[in-house]
């Protein structure tokens, strides 16, 4: 059985391309499976050839009135991972929109009324978070990037909350011991994420004016402590 699989969901190619290569740093890992979701769809034969799972970020949103096929393909492969996650039979890290997919799947609800913008933010863990084996060594307090319009209303029905703060009460959760699903964007460094908004300079997710300032702030953060969580992901389910 392979390791892990980085499962991509961007249509941009640059971004795509760029995201696996912060994935595979932040994993600690010398080679990094891929498969681009927006180009194949998920075959039985990769689903269960791999320990693990990690899920990249995209443009889409579950809440997005209108889908194309190819969303809708997407979406329903990635409740595919998340449905052997949950049953134990391998591992599963979903990011920013996948959290999103995870959700919903649970019979939770989505809301608009949380976004944050492109930036540096702190999360606190809970009390839960403190055995968690990937959560657990970064309690309390933990800087990450985000950037997003939706975000889960509240915990989903199973779910147990690690990770949360003012701007969007959901941020991190596991479902069971294998699946992990974080609002924020835990792979990339302060220049992965300055370089990953110039492909979404117009998509809303910060002032296109503004880009400039939003950059050097992006580029100035410290301590950004996302690629502990993978390090860990991948040390505990690899």
């Amino acid at each position: 059985m392979a390791s892990l699989l980085y499962v991509c969901v961007r249509p941009e190619r640059g971004a795509a391309e760029a995201e696996h290569a912060s994935f595979q740093r932040a994993l600690g890992v010398a080679e990094l499976d891929q498969l681009d979701l927006v180009a194949d769809p998920l075959s039985d034969e990769v689903l269960g050839r791999h320990d693990g799972f990690v899920i990249g970020g995209s443009p889409f949103n579950v809440t997005d009135a209108v889908k194309t096929p190819l969303q809708q393909r997407v979406e329903s492969d990635l409740e595919r991972i998340a449905a052997r996650s949950l049953a134990g039979e391998t591992a599963a890290f979903f990011t920013c929109f996948g959290i999103g997919i995870v959700t919903r799947m649970l019979g939770g609800a989505l809301t608009l009324a949380h976004p944050e913008s492109t930036s540096a933010t702190e999360i606190r863990t809970t009390d839960a978070a403190f055995a968690d084996p990937v959560l657990g060594p970064s309690a309390p307090l933990l800087s990450v990037f985000t950037a997003h319009k939706e975000s889960a209303a509240a915990v989903p029905p199973g779910a147990t909350l690690l990770a949360t703060n003012e701007a969007c009460p959901v941020q991190a959760y596991r479902v069971g011991e294998r699946l992990y699903a974080t609002q924020f964007h835990p792979e990339p460094s302060p220049q992965d994420f300055a370089d990953r908004m110039t492909f979404y300079r117009n998509n809303g997710y910060f002032d296109a004016a503004e880009f400039g300032a939003v950059e050097a702030e992006i580029l100035a953060a410290q301590d950004v402590g996302g690629e502990d969580l993978l390090r860990r992901f991948a040390l505990t389910f690899g």
